[in-house]
């Protein structure tokens, strides 16, 4: 079975960085801590945790997305829906709702979801952003739950993973035939040994 250690990075679209630079490091708090660019095409990457990045693209012909209630269905194309980001505590979950509040930025009342409690808001680029603190003893992945009354086929198998729904590897890439080539962020180390 597969190993996974967590999320590396989000990466997001922007049409204007330094708008995206002032909400995401000067009022949420997170370390600006790489950029690489070039004409028409900017990366920027933002520390949220030791082990999570939020890297942003700015295209200057990007467009925020139309603004949409998380969790509300929609018509046509879509992503996702929203991004989650955890907060410490108790305590940085209200500091954070005040300073959106502070700033003039739209931000729900804070909701009990049983096993965290959250606040949303939406970033300059029309980015849902769902902020939320866990709730002692309760934690969603110690048990299966659903709550569904006509879930899908696939759920109703239980938690799985199931890997006999695919096919099984019969020719693995063997250790003298696994290449890597140079991707475009090598770049930000160049000179380093």
């Amino acid at each position: 079975m597969i190993k996974y250690k967590g999320i590396n990075h989000v990466a997001l679209a922007t049409n204007d960085m330094d708008t995206t630079i002032r909400f995401w490091r000067d009022l949420l708090g997170m370390k600006l801590i790489a950029g690489i660019g070039k004409k028409g095409n900017r990366q920027y990457f933002f520390e949220l945790s030791d082990n999570v990045l939020i890297v942003f693209f700015e295209w200057p012909e990007a467009e925020p997305v139309p603004d949409k209630d998380p969790g509300r269905p929609v018509k046509g194309p879509i992503v996702f829906d929203h991004l989650c980001i955890e907060l410490t505590d108790i305590e940085q979950f209200w500091a954070l709702k005040d300073r959106l509040t502070a700033a003039g930025i739209w931000v729900t009342e804070a909701l009990d979801n049983g096993f965290i409690y959250s606040i949303f808001s939406t970033d300059p680029n029309g980015i849902q952003l769902e902020f939320c603190c866990s709730i002692e003893n309760r934690d969603i992945r110690s048990k299966f739950r659903m709550k569904d009354p006509q879930p899908s086929d696939a759920a109703k198998e239980g938690a799985g993973p199931f890997p006999d729904k695919w096919p099984e590897v019969k020719e693995p890439t063997q250790e003298n035939e696994r290449k890597v080539y140079p991707g475009e962020l090598k770049k930000l180390f160049d000179g380093e040994s």
